[in-house]
């Protein structure tokens, strides 16, 4: 019986171990997957810890997977797919089809949501077996080790300011510039935004710039949201980074009519009063990264305007120390496992 190796936790927080699965058929509805690159996501974290309700051990993570389709189970082919075609699987792994969002066609944010390394096992593998609704094709000018992190930060990012309210030669700020934010920055400047990068240290103007924005704000030696007000005030802030103080600090910095869009994950409240919103009418949204026909969009539109996430590629064998130096945020910004 042929087999393909996993890393796999086998209890919560435990070391990451190697093992060995059977390979089988993938049932109607789904399709193998040949693994060619995985990022490693801060999300994981969370899984790993057995912090999110219904994770179970042995566990497999990986969301972030980009590789080659090795077989077909029944209905895949009626589907479009066939074997060979390079695919994206992301956050969003698969719907239910059945739930209230489903239904209503809001997808992304089904209450059954199948994420890899959560409903199924994910991508820290050789192989991966996924439903057909969770599949993006890969154009060619993206190579499977960029393709993967924009499953899921790429997505989200992209996702977050192509709904927002903003419209091209707006004011747009981006929140930090680590793995969100510097994939943020180049979307903001593709898509035709006045572009503001805010993080912390006068030593990152220059990086900020070189990734297209047109303004740098050094919130660790100004106030952000009056160094936003003295730019004509924000149109929408895309905040990146997982802190809710500095998230809270920029609100004051929004337009009449402005929004604050949060894809940094923090469990710690917003200190922001109901009279900062309501007089200036400002909206506060979070944004969950998209579905596979997003992701597609993501990868097009990045493989159109020559966007890249900055990554770090290790071998799958390597997966602790990609880990590590993902959680230490060492890393430059996003670390990619290649398992084949």
């Amino acid at each position: 019986m042929a087999t393909y190796r996993v890393v796999q936790v086998p209890s919560a927080n435990a070391p990451f171990e190697m093992a060995e699965r059977e390979v089988t058929a993938p049932a109607p509805g789904h399709v193998r997957i040949a693994v060619d690159a995985c990022g490693v996501c801060h999300s994981d974290a969370g899984f790993i810890a057995g912090a999110l309700p219904g994770v179970s051990f042995p566990l497999v993570p990986g969301h972030e997977i980009a590789g080659r389709i090795e077989e077909l189970g029944e209905g895949a082919a009626e589907r479009g797919w066939k074997a060979g075609d390079r695919v994206e699987v992301g956050w969003f792994g698969g719907s239910c089809m059945h739930c209230t969002p489903c239904r209503r066609g809001d997808y992304i944010t089904c209450v059954n949501l199948k994420v890899p390394g959560w409903a199924y096992e994910g991508g820290f593998a050789e192989s991966v077996v996924a439903p057909v609704d969770a599949l993006a094709h890969i154009p060619d000018g993206l190579s499977a080790a960029d393709a993967a992190p924009l499953g899921c930060a790429g997505v989200t990012t992209y996702n977050g300011l192509r709904r927002s309210s903003a419209r091209p030669g707006d004011l747009v700020a981006v929140l930090g510039i680590g793995g969100l934010g510097h994939l943020g920055v180049r979307y903001a400047a593709a898509m035709g935004f006045e572009t503001v990068a805010i993080a912390r240290g006068a030593d990152k103007a220059d990086f900020a710039k070189q990734l297209g924005a047109h303004h740098y704000i050094d919130s660790a030696a100004t106030d952000a949201a009056q160094a936003l007000h003295a730019l004509g005030g924000a149109k929408v802030v895309l905040a990146t980074v997982g802190s809710s103080q500095a998230i809270t600090s920029v609100v004051e910095g929004l337009d009449q009519r402005g929004e604050l869009v949060v894809i940094g994950a923090t469990d710690d409240p917003l200190g922001i009063a109901p009279n900062q919103v309501i007089m200036s009418a400002r909206v506060i949204r979070g944004h969950p990264s998209g579905t596979s026909q997003d992701v597609e969009d993501t990868l097009n539109f990045s493989a159109l305007h020559g966007i890249r996430p900055m990554i770090e590629t290790v071998p799958l064998d390597d997966v602790d120390a990609a880990y590590q130096r993902m959680l230490s945020g060492k890393a430059r910004f996003r670390m990619v496992l290649q398992p084949n």
